[in-house]
């Protein structure tokens, strides 16, 4: 056994320091994930009630197989928009008889579970999620569509949801509708290219065009039921394949679809695994509040892997990047992890070995995200910086294995490319709410425009406006670290959520179970041209 020692302090002030402010943050964080919870509020949560209905989570809740966990994913879709936090839709991954699956259910009390931009982009990426793990894909439909007042950035788009749904069923991933009220117009279509469609008598609705459509269009009068009712649809269309008598009895018999699915898994389960040495609820104080000041990462590393073991690769090399070798959950991960926050041509060239020796042995990595980027100055820029992080980034973009983000503290420039951002299609990303990610801090690029503001100004010969700069500045920065924040980046889907840190084990081993649905296998070559 490797485990890491710890030389983190519980009782110093440091770390109570650190604690109290990841603790007012996740404060900050739960407020913001009850208004998802919340739904429409009060008034339309009552009125769906009294209606008989249940509430999306509800619906899922039973459709889980019990005393299982769901990883609800991009909660605050929509946050800091105008549109309801959650964006209307509830994604995520849960078991079902036994079989991993992605389940997204629209919330009816919000505008009438109505799609807005942000519940596309949130629907879209659970889509992605599924194709590239092998999950089946269950809806549970009850949608009035799209949300009118937004369609120009909805229609375009939006086609690509149902593009998705058949995509998925011929990679051979089942799909699953299960309609509990209105699936009309372009909604329709989502039981229209699902593979099984189970259908609530005299609650589904699912229609091209409704009643008051079908009289301006045709003039015939027609009923909701002789539309598109469910029964209608059993009898006559043929488009739902089962019958529900009520909205449990839909979930009960979308449980036996997915019984009757007989799917298996690319990879057999681990055996259980070793919880780690070290205590995960000393992960609130590892972090500073001021991410200037560095932290130790073997410390996250020895709260979150089996029995806090760790076998380093090259631990005296490019020592501002800890990589190696560990199981997480019975899993085996590789790990690249920021130590000092910037990234050399060494820590570059490092990372790169490290990530082509993963793809040969078929094993994921895990990167824990802490930088502020690559190095900038002239003795660095002589030495072959950019060709160094260039030879990071191509790994990262040509590597096959599985990759999984957390960012705990900066990810900032091309360094957050280079441990495996948003863009380069990791399966899964999350942050802490400690977490920022922009371009650069907002100090340094206020700085940036006023050194070219300055610079301006000389060459015209103008004098510069120093209370101008000034005031400048401070907008700069104002604007920037509020765009950098954890949740202002969920809210926009650059993460799939924002996690307490002390849940960041369980959250990497609930990705890596369902990361092996599919087959793991890494490049074999194919990395494109290094520059040495």
């Amino acid at each position: 056994m490797t485990a890491l020692t710890s030389a983190l302090d519980p009782a110093a002030p440091e770390f109570a320091a650190n604690r109290t402010a990841m603790l007012d943050k996740l404060a900050a964080l739960d407020a913001e994930h009850a208004k998802a919870l919340a739904g429409g509020g009060e008034k339309y949560v009552a009125r769906h009630r009294a209606r008989g209905k249940l509430l999306a989570r509800e619906r899922i809740e039973l459709l889980l197989d019990p005393d299982t966990p769901f990883l609800e994913l991009s909660p605050l879709a929509g946050w800091g928009s105008e549109y309801a936090v959650g964006a209307s839709l509830v994604t995520g991954i849960g078991v079902v008889e036994g079989v991993e699956c992605l389940v997204s259910a629209n919330d009816p009390t919000v505008r009438g579970g109505a799609s807005n931009p942000w519940t596309l982009k949130k629907a879209l990426r659970a889509h992605e999620i599924a194709h590239a793990n092998r999950l089946p894909c269950i809806a549970l439909v009850e949608s009035g569509g799209a949300d009118l007042p937004s369609q120009k950035e909805i229609f375009i788009p939006g086609g690509a949801m149902f593009k998705d749904i058949t995509r998925l069923s011929a990679a051979g991933i089942p799909t699953l509708a299960v309609v509990f009220g209105n699936s009309t117009a372009g909604g329709a279509y989502v039981p229209g290219m699902s593979d099984h469609v189970i259908m609530v008598k005299e609650r589904a609705k699912v229609f091209l065009g409704g009643p008051p459509l079908v009289k301006m269009a045709t003039g015939e009068d027609a009923d909701d039921e002789a539309l598109g009712g469910a029964e209608m649809h059993a009898r006559i269309s043929g488009l739902a394949d089962y019958f529900a008598v009520d909205e449990r009895d839909a979930i009960r018999q979308a449980r036996r679809v997915v019984a009757r699915l007989d799917w298996r898994k690319a990879t057999a389960d681990p055996p259980i695994a070793e919880d780690p040495v070290h205590d995960e609820e000393e992960l609130l104080g590892i972090v500073p509040g001021d991410l200037k000041v560095p932290f130790d990462p073997r410390e996250v590393i020895a709260r979150i892997v089996d029995g806090s073991d760790f076998d380093e690769f090259k631990p005296l090399y490019g020592t501002s990047l800890v990589t190696g070798w560990a199981r997480l959950h019975g899993y085996p991960v590789g790990v690249l992890a920021n130590a000092q926050g910037v990234l050399f041509s060494a820590e570059s060239q490092k990372a790169a070995q490290f990530i082509q020796l993963a793809n040969r042995l078929d094993t994921p990595l895990v990167f824990l995200h802490n930088t502020t980027g690559y190095m900038v100055g002239q003795e660095y820029e002589q030495g072959g910086i950019i060709k160094h992080g260039a030879m990071m980034i191509n790994a990262v973009s040509n590597s096959r294995v599985p990759h999984l983000s957390v960012l705990m503290g900066a990810s900032y420039g091309a360094g957050h490319y280079g441990m495996c951002g948003r863009a380069y299609d990791p399966r899964f990303l999350f942050a802490w709410p400690s977490a920022k990610s922009a371009v650069m801090g907002p100090q340094q690029l206020a700085g940036v425009l006023s050194i070219v503001a300055r610079a301006s100004a000389a060459e015209k010969g103008r004098p510069y406006d120093e209370e101008t700069d000034t005031a400048l500045r401070a907008a700069v920065e104002q604007q920037i670290e509020s765009e950098s924040l954890a949740m202002f980046l969920s809210g926009r889907l650059y993460d799939d959520g924002v996690i307490d840190p002390r849940d960041t084990r369980t959250v990497l081993g609930l990705c890596l179970s369902a990361i092996h649905t599919a087959p793991v296998e890494g490049a074999r070559g194919g990395f494109g041209v290094f520059r040495m």
